[in-house]
């Protein structure tokens, strides 16, 4: 664990899955408007890097694999004792695995429920007493446009991201008389390494790949820093990211059969 020298406190935020894409990408643009940023991810080779990029008078680096609650509290506690506070907690750490659902190995399955689930719950659980300390706090969930509308060949980490969506909408009314507000941040795809090779069972293509190959939008990575940004000074709930997911958001409420069928036609045929 790296720390910079104690300072007067400042805006924080504590952010999961800080060594590459939407982390890495949110830390840096918080960090460049004064705020000190908490790297965590599992990934130590890239915290360091983020680390040196941020430079160590704005950021305190960590280990956490998001899974194990015990670990949650010694990153919180480590963090708090150098921030001081903690305006925001962005769960963002997740994973993605994909393929037919018979296809995908069970423990794939638990490994989905694991990080993309329980990983939030447990940070919302370790930030909490921090989080009520502190004036006008925010929780950001990164959720996802297949908690718009299930998505197929997606089928469990679908299912993580709606619970990720359903936990944010009843701790935004729990604990929005704490003066707490919960807010979900809904990318469409976005060119980080979740859409890397070896997401798909039985596949060695990278989902990216695969994705440009059938005309399916996948936004840039730059498009995150604004967007969580919007999220931790919003009224709004949900933060779609992408006018792809602005319009299934659009199409979810107003014309939703025909949201199934657009949905429906971008599933393969299945070999055999």
């Amino acid at each position: 664990m790296s720390s910079p020298p104690s300072s007067a406190p400042r805006k924080s935020i504590f952010i999961t899955g800080a060594a590459s894409g939407i982390g890495l990408e949110t830390a840096q643009y918080f960090a460049k408007r004064g705020w000190f940023v908490g790297l965590f991810d599992v990934n130590e080779a890239g915290l360091a890097s983020a680390r040196n990029q941020i430079g160590p008078r704005s950021c305190i680096a960590g280990r956490l694999d998001v899974r194990d609650r015990q670990a949650w509290q010694t990153a919180v506690s480590a963090f708090m004792a150098v921030a001081g506070r903690m305006d925001v907690l962005f769960n963002n750490a997740g994973i993605g695995r994909g393929g037919w659902f018979d296809e995908v190995r069970p423990d794939d399955h638990d490994l989905l429920v694991d990080v993309n689930l329980k990983g939030v719950i447990y940070g919302v659980e370790a930030a909490l007493p921090y989080l009520r300390t502190t004036a006008g706090a925010r929780i950001i969930n990164t959720s996802s446009a297949s908690a718009i509308y299930g998505a197929p060949q997606m089928a469990v980490y679908s299912a993580t991201k709606f619970a990720v969506r359903g936990l944010t909408e009843a701790l935004d009314l729990e604990l929005g008389p704490q003066g707490i507000r919960v807010t979900s941040l809904m990318p469409y795809f976005i060119d980080t390494p979740i859409l890397g090779v070896g997401t798909m069972a039985k596949s060695n293509e990278a989902v990216v790949d695969r994705l440009r190959a059938a005309k399916v939008d996948v936004y840039p990575v730059s498009m995150i820093g604004p967007k969580v940004w919007e999220a931790a000074h919003t009224k709004a709930v949900h933060v779609t990211v992408g006018k792809a997911a602005d319009r299934m958001q659009a199409m979810a409420r107003f014309f939703p059969n025909a949201l199934r069928r657009v949905i429906g036609r971008t599933v393969p045929k299945r070999a055999g």
